[in-house]
């Protein structure tokens, strides 16, 4: 095997790792030249097709919310995502690691993800610059059962 398509792997059991799976609409929303580019590509290659961005008009899967600190109201963004998805759906929310331009402290990500009425399920190292923390509505999480 090549070494490109180890890597090729590599990143797609990334997005197979955070539950991303064939066919899914992924809503990508505060995309930015600051993104993490294998990250995005890695979910594109295991849904097999292009992330949807913030004008697309019907729910998705999953949305995945890019967030600095700068960007504003971070319980109005989850909020706004939570719209976006369906029932049963989870809200990836990124921010920037510590000592980054942007960092959000993990204190308020979990205020605003109480606030919004989400759970964090899961976190991870989503590259260079980025975590990740998934996010999900306590009544999805029930209604699996």
């Amino acid at each position: 095997m090549s070494a490109t398509a180890d890597h090729a792997e590599e990143r797609t059991n990334l997005a197979a790792r955070l539950g991303f799976e064939p066919g899914q609409v992924v809503q990508e929303i505060g995309y930015d030249d600051d993104v993490e580019q294998e990250l995005r590509e890695s979910i594109e290659a295991v849904i097999g097709q292009e992330l949807v961005d913030e004008d697309y008009e019907d729910v998705a899967d999953a949305v995945l919310l890019w967030f600095r600190d700068e960007d504003g109201d971070l319980t109005d963004a989850l909020v706004d995502a939570i719209g976006l998805i369906e029932e049963g759906g989870a809200v990836w929310l990124l921010t920037p690691k510590t000592g980054r331009d942007g960092y959000v402290e993990p204190s308020d990500i979990n205020e605003a993800a109480q606030t919004a009425g989400l759970s964090q399920t899961k976190s991870i190292n989503a590259g260079k610059d980025w975590t990740g923390s998934r996010l999900v509505t306590p009544k999805a999480a029930k209604s699996k059962r």
